[in-house]
């Protein structure tokens, strides 16, 4: 996967692919909807896969769940590969701070 990514100030984007400014639904649409659906699919199959009582049915769920999962990050990264999705860059100083925080939390879990 080619990803010429360019961090620009606090964004990190690649450049965006040119769509059409009508009131249908253009390529980014439909992605971006399909997207949205995949990320609520994936998070009922989860729930469904905690509740699963059956072993051959969590089997089968789980086999869906990762499936649906591929496809949403399949559908993520074509996004982020035209430009249609981009993140806010973190401060590395505050990235430590909020590491070093959780670390100390570590001596509070019930096992090593």
């Amino acid at each position: 996967m080619n990803q010429q990514q360019q961090q620009s100030g606090t964004k990190i984007e690649n450049p965006e692919t040119q769509i059409p400014k009508t009131p249908q639904m253009n390529d980014r649409d439909y992605i971006n909807d399909m997207l949205a659906t995949e990320k609520y699919m994936t998070s009922s199959y989860s729930t469904a896969l905690n509740e699963a009582s059956h072993q051959a049915l969590y089997g089968d769920i789980q086999g869906i769940f990762n499936e649906s999962q591929q496809c949403q990050r399949n559908l993520f990264n074509l996004m982020f590969e035209k430009g249609w999705y981009s993140f806010e860059a973190e401060d590395a100083q505050k990235m430590n701070q909020t590491h070093q925080q959780f670390q100390g939390y570590s001596n509070q879990f019930p096992y090593n």
